[in-house]
C-alpha cells in the first residue's frame, strides 16, 4: 500500500500552478493519467490561451493571492521589531489561523500538493546544506532518533490512544504514523539566527531528514492494516521497510553521483542550478514509481550533491549561485506551506475531538521524552565521541515539532475510512500545539538552559575582519597609483595616512573583542580551516574541468588540519 500521486513527470513545471487550478483525482490507470494530462496541457490550447480559460484565470489569481499574503507576512516580520522574535514560519501559521477563523479558505491543501510539490525542494535544500563531516560524527544518535524514535512514537500513540482515549485501532495506527515525523524548520531557523551550537542544529536537522522518510514508509505499511486489507506480520513489515529504504538510498545515490560527475565536465551555472532542481523532483518521481521511498531518495541525492558534487564538480561561484537559489526556493515554499496549513484548520472538528487531541499531545510528549532521553543515553554509552548533554537533549525533546509531513499523511487517508475526519482533526490539533506552544517557547527555553549562541559576537568579529580586508586592498591600490604616478603623491600619502588610522582603530577593536570573548579565536580558526579546505577542493575541481584529472582525489587536509 502506498500513497498514489497521479502526477506525470512531463507536467512538472505546470504542476506548480495546476494544483491550484485542477483538483487531483484518486489513483488512475494510464488512460486516466493521459486524460488528466490532457486536461492540464491540451485543453487550454483547444479552448484558447491559458488566461482565456476562466477556471485557470480564477485559480491563478487565487494562487497569486496566496503568494502575496505569504510574502507580505514574511516581509512584515522584518519591518516591525515586535514581530522579529517570532519565526516567520510561525507568524505565517498565525495569519493562516486568522483566515480560518473568518472562514477564508485560500486553497484546498491536498496531500499530493505537499508531498509532491512542496516536500522535495524542502528536503533537498536541507540535505544540500547539511555538512557530511558533522553528520558523520553524530550518525549513531541521528539514526537512533530517526528509526527507533519513530517506532517508539508510533507504539506509544497506538497503545495510549486505544487504552486511554478509546480510539479505534485504525485511528490509533494512522495518527501514530502521521505524528511520528518531526518538522523543526522554524526551530532550526531560530538556531541559526541565534547562533546556537551547530551540533544541536545538525542533530535536529539530521533526525528530521531521515525520520521523514521512515515515517512515510511506516504510514504506507500501516495504512493497509488500518483499512483491514492486510495483517500485521513483523518479518514481512521489516522486509518491506528494508526494500523501501534500500531502493530510496540506491536510486538517490545513483542520481546524485551521476549528476556530480556530469557537472564536472562543464561550468554553466544556470544549467547546473537547473540540474539540481530536476534531480530533486526527478529523484522523488523515479523512487516512488519503482516502489522505493521518494523522501529518502531525495535526501540521499541532496546530501551527495551538496557534499560531493558541489565541492568537486562546481566552482565557488557556481556553488554560491546554486546555494542562493535553494535558499530562496526553501523560503518561497515555506512561506506558502505554513500559511496554507493554518488556513486549513477546521475549528469545529478540533472542538469535537478535543479530548482525544489533549490525550494525544500528552502521549506524544511522553513518547518523545522516552525517545530522546532514552536513546540519547544509549548513544552516549555506545559512542566514543562527545556526549549529548542533558540541556541539549532537552532542546531536542521540546523542539520535535510536527508540520507539513504530518498534515500530508493525515490528509492522504482514504475517504473510505470512517475515522478519516477524526484522524485529520487529531493530527491538526497536535501539530498546532507543537508549532504554537513548543515553537514559540523554544527561545526562552534556550535562554533558560544557557544555550543561546554567540552569534552577535561572531557577526561583529566578521564585520571587523571584512573592514580590515577592504581597507588593506584600498592601501594596495593607493600604493599602486603612487608607483604608476597616476595621482599626486602628496594627495595619495594623505589618503594612506587616513586609511592606516582606520586600520589601527580596527586592530584595537579586534584586540578588545578577543580579550573579552576568547571563543572568537576558535571561531576565526574554524573559518580559516573551512577556507583552506575549500581552496584544496576547488583546485582539484579546476584540474578535473581542464581534463588533466579523471578521478576524484581524496582531500588531504581533511584529516590533517585540526
Amino acid at each position: 500500500m502506498s500513497i498514489s500521486i497521479p502526477l506525470p513527470a512531463t507536467a512538472l513545471i505546470s504542476s506548480f500552478v495546476t494544483p491550484f487550478v485542477l483538483p487531483f483525482e484518486p489513483s488512475v490507470g494510464p488512460i486516466g493519467l493521459l486524460q488528466w494530462l490532457g486536461a492540464v496541457i491540451v485543453s487550454p490550447v483547444v479552448e484558447g490561451s491559458a488566461i482565456e480559460n476562466p477556471t485557470i484565470e480564477a485559480n491563478l489569481r487565487q494562487f497569486l493571492l496566496v503568494l502575496s499574503v505569504s510574502l507580505g507576512v514574511a516581509t512584515l516580520s522584518r519591518v516591525f521589531s515586535i514581530l522579529r522574535n517570532i519565526p516567520y514560519t510561525l507568524l505565517l501559521l498565525l495569519v493562516g489561523l486568522g483566515l480560518a477563523v473568518v472562514d477564508v479558505r485560500l486553497v484546498n491543501l491536498s496531500p499530493e500538493l505537499i508531498l509532491f510539490i512542496f516536500l522535495p525542494p524542502l528536503l533537498f535544500e536541507a540535505a544540500w546544506n547539511i555538512q557530511w563531516s558533522r553528520l558523520k560524527s553524530d550518525i549513531v544518535p541521528i539514526l537512533l532518533y530517526a528509526v527507533l524514535g519513530v517506532v517508539i512514537c508510533i507504539a506509544g500513540l497506538v497503545f495510549g490512544l486505544q487504552q486511554i482515549a478509546g480510539a479505534s485501532l485504525a485511528t490509533a495506527l494512522l495518527v501514530g504514523a502521521s505524528l511520528s515525523a518531526t518538522d523543526p524548520v522554524s526551530v532550526t531557523a531560530l538556531f541559526r539566527e541565534l547562533g546556537v551550537d551547530k551540533r544541536l542544529t545538525t542533530l535536529m536537522e539530521g533526525e528530521s531528514l531521515f525520520n521523514d522518510g521512515v515515517a512515510v514508509v511506516a504510514f504506507n505499511l500501516l495504512l493497509g492494516i488500518a483499512l483491514g486489507i492486510e495483517q500485521f506480520d513483523a518479518s514481512l513489515t521489516v522486509a518491506r521497510f528494508g526494500l523501501f529504504v534500500g531502493l530510496g538510498i540506491s536510486l538517490g545515490g545513483l542520481i546524485g553521483f551521476g549528476i556530480s560527475f556530469l557537472t564536472q565536465r562543464f561550468d554553466i551555472p544556470l544549467v547546473e542550478q537547473s540540474l539540481t532542481l530536476v534531480s530533486a523532483y526527478g529523484t522523488y518521481i523515479v523512487a516512488e514509481e519503482l516502489g522505493g521511498s521518494g523522501v529518502i531518495a531525495v535526501v540521499t541525492t541532496g546530501m551527495i550533491l551538496g557534499n560531493f558534487g558541489s565541492r568537486i564538480g562546481m566552482n565557488p561561484r557556481t556553488r554560491l549561485v546554486v546555494s542562493e537559489f535553494w535558499e530562496f526556493l526553501a523560503f518561497f515554499v515555506n512561506s506558502i506551506v505554513f500559511l496554507l496549513i493554518g488556513d486549513q484548520v477546521r475549528f469545529q472538528a478540533l472542538i469535537e475531538n478535543a479530548n482525544t487531541i489533549f490525550i494525544a499531545i500528552a502521549i506524544m510528549i511522553t513518547a518523545r521524552a522516552v525517545s530522546v532521553f532514552g536513546l540519547g543515553a544509549v548513544s552516549n554509552f555506545t559512542t566514543h565521541g562527545e556526549n549529548i548533554s542533558l540541556p541539549g537533549q532537552t532542546v531536542l525533546w521540546w523542539g520535535g515539532l510536527r508540520g507539513s509531513v504530518s498534515v500530508a499523511l493525515a490528509l492522504s487517508v482514504p475517504e473510505s475510512l470512517a475515522q478519516r475526519e477524526e484522524v485529520i482533526a487529531v493530527v491538526f490539533g497536535v501539530m498546532l500545539f507543537t508549532l504554537l506552544v513548543q515553537g514559540l517557547t523554544t527561545q526562552p527555553l534556550l535562554s533558560w538552559l544557557n544555550l543561546l549562541g554567540d552569534q552577535p559576537t561572531r557577526q561583529r568579529h566578521t564585520q571587523l575582519i571584512a573592514h580590515r580586508v577592504a581597507l588593506n586592498r584600498v592601501l594596495d591600490r593607493l600604493k599602486e597609483l603612487i608607483e604608476r604616478q597616476e595621482v599626486d603623491a602628496e594627495f595619495a600619502r594623505y589618503q594612506i595616512a587616513l586609511v592606516e588610522g582606520q586600520l589601527d582603530e580596527i586592530k584595537e577593536d579586534l584586540l578588545k573583542l578577543q580579550r573579552s570573548n576568547p571563543e572568537v579565536l576558535e571561531y576565526a580558526a574554524e573559518q580559516v580551516r573551512d577556507e583552506l579546505l575549500a581552496i584544496e577542493s576547488d583546485t582539484y575541481a579546476e584540474f578535473i574541468r581542464a581534463g588533466q584529472l579523471k578521478d576524484e582525489l581524496a582531500p588531504l587536509l581533511q584529516d590533517v588540519l585540526p
